[in-house]
């Protein structure tokens, strides 16, 4: 871990910096729908608690109640099961530091390939 000119941890060759930020998130699998939270969030992804059995490399979606934009993602890492919960990494198909609609996203996520955004349900199917 190294420490950011902001004071944010960034893991070691981590593409882009974490928020740790509470943001609800719908998680759409082949077999279950779950409106979570998330843990952290970064212009690849995020880290979220969820009820649902998942496994590495599912692909499923991620739906930003705000904004009702739809992102294709994958399972990406598992941990631990705690309360009933298991942490899952998800990461989006392509870079999408706009799909949190964070007012001060760190400086590093407009490096990375900044997607525009679509017409809003042009992902719905």
């Amino acid at each position: 871990m190294s420490v950011s000119d902001s004071g944010i941890q960034v893991a070691s060759g981590r593409r882009t910096q974490r928020v740790q930020i509470a943001m609800p998130v719908l998680v759409r699998g082949r077999s279950f729908e779950e409106m979570t939270s998330t843990v952290a969030v970064n212009a690849h992804g995020c880290s979220v608690m969820l009820k649902a059995p998942v496994s590495r490399d599912d692909q499923i979606s991620l739906v930003n109640p705000k904004t009702a934009e739809e992102l294709p993602s994958k399972v990406v890492s598992l941990g631990k099961p705690e309360d009933g919960k298991i942490p899952v990494g998800i990461e989006f198909a392509e870079p999408s530091p706009l799909f949190w609609q964070i007012n001060f996203p760190p400086d590093d996520w407009t490096t990375s390939v900044e997607r525009k955004r679509p017409s809003v349900g042009a992902h719905k199917k």
